[in-house]
């Protein structure tokens, strides 16, 4: 079983680092919103705003960036919301409601703003990375269903999300974002496909040897990889990977094994399925040659290659 807690975790790791806030609005994000973002003033305000009467467990992280907008600055919160479940919660819009209503609550709350001075704008993002299609609405309002009149329309509630769904991208889309966090999508993409995965780690490494900031970045996809290499049962030996840049061919090494030993262990299935295919297909015609009442046991043994007790326990069975 998928361990979705650890995934949400790493991924909750990633995002405390600037840069890769950045590269998520940059990359994933229309660019009219982050070409307003001056990112040099990016805050970090994650923790945990839901009331405990609620006791949900999930994994956000929030930060706020200055915009500047017909001459006004501006402080904006981003509430990125990461969901790592298999399948797809079509409650999302509600509980999106829920985890805002909440961050607004604690901000009055701890003085941050007031009633008067007002409630600041929040971008919420969530970032996705089931095996379905997401198919959950975006607004609540979608929501409302049948539409109300047009008398109370106004009255329904609002609030849209930016979802930013890993698997809807392409190899050709996210190698037009030479970024770190485009090779980890490639990666998370790529983990059903041995082959490509070992692509997908080859062109992060690329893209971490070109980084300005090398060193930082290397250690900390270094930590997300054998993260995520754990979840995913990687027969590779994590505590000797300390790095992705110089331990990258010990990696290849390792990958190509665990590659050699799935293939072996699928060649092995299906031989034991064959072999159940052709025990069943044997059972079959003796329960057919029972049922002349011809031919005795060790005829039937002969002839099907079946040995005689057996033979004998589907003659009681069928009896039965």
């Amino acid at each position: 079983m998928v361990d979705t807690k650890c995934h949400d975790t790493g991924y909750k790791e990633l995002f405390s680092y600037p840069e890769f806030v950045q590269q998520l609005i940059e990359g994933f994000v229309p660019s009219e919103i982050g070409e307003l973002m001056d990112f040099s003033a990016l805050q970090n305000h994650s923790g945990n705003y839901i009331t405990p009467l609620f006791e949900e467990k999930f994994e956000d992280v929030v930060w706020s960036v200055e915009v500047t907008w017909q001459g006004v600055q501006q402080r904006v919160f981003l509430y990125i919301l990461l969901e790592f479940q298999s399948s797809v919660d079509r409650t999302m819009p509600i509980r999106l409601m829920h985890y805002v209503a909440c961050f607004y609550d604690h901000l009055l709350k701890n003085g941050k703003t007031t009633p008067h001075k007002g409630l600041p704008p929040i971008l919420p993002i969530v970032l996705y990375n089931g095996s379905e299609n997401w198919t959950a609405r975006q607004d609540i309002y979608d929501m409302v269903y049948p539409e109300p009149p047009a008398f109370l329309q106004v009255y329904q509630p609002h609030l849209r999300y930016y979802l930013v769904d890993e698997g809807r991208y392409t190899d050709e889309e996210l190698s037009l974002r030479q970024t770190p966090l485009s090779g980890v999508f490639s990666i998370e993409n790529a983990s059903t496909d041995r082959k490509g995965l070992q692509g997908a780690v080859d062109r992060i490494v690329a893209i971490i040897q070109a980084d300005p900031n090398k060193d930082r970045i290397d250690k900390i996809i270094t930590r997300w990889l054998k993260r995520h290499l754990k979840r995913l049962g990687a027969e590779v030996n994590l505590d000797q990977l300390n790095s992705l840049v110089e331990d990258k061919a010990m990696l290849a090494e390792n990958l190509e094994n665990w590659a050699q030993q799935e293939r072996q262990e699928g060649r092995r299935e299906e031989r034991q399925e064959a072999e159940k295919r052709a025990l069943e297909e044997k059972r079959a015609t003796v329960r057919h040659l029972l049922a002349f009442g011809v031919l005795s046991d060790e005829q039937i043994a002969e002839a099907t290659g079946l040995a005689v007790d057996e033979i004998a326990k589907l003659r009681i069975e069928d009896k039965h």
